[in-house]
């Protein structure tokens, strides 16, 4: 291992979700002076959808996003030496680092050394009977065939391992999010894997950097209470950490919008239940001494954290078929359009009792007014245009289809005056969540060269 005492990792975020986007990656390598570019682009749902696409397409399954993602950096990151972490390989890591080998040979990059973390699908591994969902307390087992996939989430032993094997890039399925972050602290500092200090230390800057433009600003601004300026060139987090496990959030300057004592408060307390007991399977960090200090222009410095022994449990995301949901919207404007609509959903509520359409949950909401706060939301008192928004779930395609005809049958079967239909159905992706011994998940580091 590497063991720099005496100088500062800098290590950036290059997406904090699937959807997001590209160029301020782009801007880190090209500005940030960082030693590591990090990509967290999988959520709980994200991974149990690519797992249905690995099922359609044994070549699939990993982030969408991924090959323009390499195409942009690799470059940069090769000839900079910048190391890439990333998540992306979802539900197919495997298949992801082929992709990035074959991004990489196209590009002309040779010698590039990519590292695939497998061994988070404990699909084959748990015991559906004895393992029960979080929210129902039944066993996975009652699922049947309903069930899609389990993945556990890992912490940063075999990440380190690929640090080791001097990997350039290295892709991971459900990998915990601020292990991503934590592992090449371990690495670069040389950190024992039983320093529950530095551990909780180093995850605490994890959390900080996991979700990209939201501690930078994004998540954040709220015009006239909280202004953050240029968010159309929103600048993504990179931490400038210490060997102790401290450090100084910051973004590359010129980028927009801003870090701040108030922005770094807002995402250390992001999805934390217990600020003195945050779970991971790498160590439980303890963020309540944390010290939050502005240092500088959009520096600020995190400070005092610590952590306590992990637990001999892991996490594991379980992804099930749960149904189908038909949904339509279509708009009405000008005098009574309030109640127009609110006929409209009194129609299809109607219909779909006489017809006998199969659902088993409906929800009819006036946008603008309703949707959101429900009848609790509205203040506005005569406004002069309106969206009805009609969804049910059904048990099938078909009968979520029929829901959908429903909405779109109102432009000549009344009220008046709507327009605008746009109508869609999906099947539902349901995620829960069980946990199950650590010495169940067993991972393991494949190397590929370009």
């Amino acid at each position: 291992m590497n063991v720099l005492n005496h100088r500062i990792l800098r290590i950036g975020t290059g997406a904090g979700f699937s959807g997001d986007r590209i160029e301020p990656a782009v801007e880190l390598c090209e500005k940030g002076d960082i030693d590591y570019l990090v990509f967290e682009c999988l959520a709980e749902r994200t991974i149990a959808l690519a797992q249905l696409e690995k099922l359609s397409n044994p070549n699939g399954g990993y982030d969408k996003l991924l090959e323009q993602r390499m195409v942009a950096v690799l470059p940069i990151c090769y000839k900079k030496n910048i190391k890439i972490i990333t998540n992306m390989g979802a539900a197919n890591p495997l298949a992801a680092s082929k992709k990035v080998q074959e991004v990489a040979r196209s590009l002309g990059i040779h010698g590039l050394k990519i590292a695939t973390i497998m061994g988070d699908d404990v699909a084959d591994k748990i015991d559906k009977k004895n393992c029960l969902l979080d929210t129902t307390q039944a066993s996975i087992s009652d699922l049947g065939d309903k069930f899609i996939s389990a993945n556990a989430y890992i912490g940063v032993e075999s990440i380190v391992d690929a640090l080791a094997q001097n990997a350039d890039v290295i892709i991971t399925g459900r990998a915990s999010d601020p292990s991503m972050f934590l592992a090449p602290q371990i690495y670069e500092f040389g950190w024992a894997m039983d320093d529950w200090v530095k551990l909780g230390r180093g995850t605490i800057i994890g959390h900080m950097l996991e979700c990209a433009g939201q501690v930078t600003g994004g998540y954040f601004s709220d015009p006239g209470q909280k202004e953050v300026p240029n968010l159309a060139e929103l600048g993504f987090p990179l931490a400038e950490i210490d060997f102790e496990g401290n450090a100084v959030i910051t973004k590359v300057e010129g980028s927009g919008g801003i870090v701040s004592e108030a922005t770094c408060k807002e995402q250390l307390l992001y999805e934390i239940h217990d600020p003195k007991s945050y779970l991971q399977p790498d160590v439980i960090a303890d963020f309540s001494n944390v010290i939050i200090e502005r240092v500088g222009e959009n520096r600020v410095a995190i400070t005092g954290g610590s952590g306590y022994a992990r637990t001999d449990k892991l996490k594991v995301s379980i992804g099930y078929d749960d149904s189908w949901v038909g949904e339509g919207q279509i708009s009405y404007a000008g005098l009574g359009c309030v109640e127009r609509g609110k006929q409209a959903i009194k129609i299809i509520e109607k219909r779909i009792s006489l017809t006998e359409i199969n659902c088993t949950e409906t929800r009819g909401d006036l946008i603008g007014m309703n949707a959101i706060l429900g009848e609790h939301g509205n203040n506005f008192a005569n406004p002069y245009e309106i969206r009805v928004r009609f969804a049910a779930r059904c048990p099938d395609k078909f009968n979520a289809e029929r829901i959908c005809q429903e909405v779109e049958s109102l432009y000549l079967n009344g009220p008046s005056g709507g327009g605008g239909v746009v109508t869609s159905f999906k099947k539902i992706i349901a995620v829960a969540s069980t946990l199950i011994p650590k010495q169940l998940v067993d991972t393991n580091v494949k190397i590929l060269e370009s």
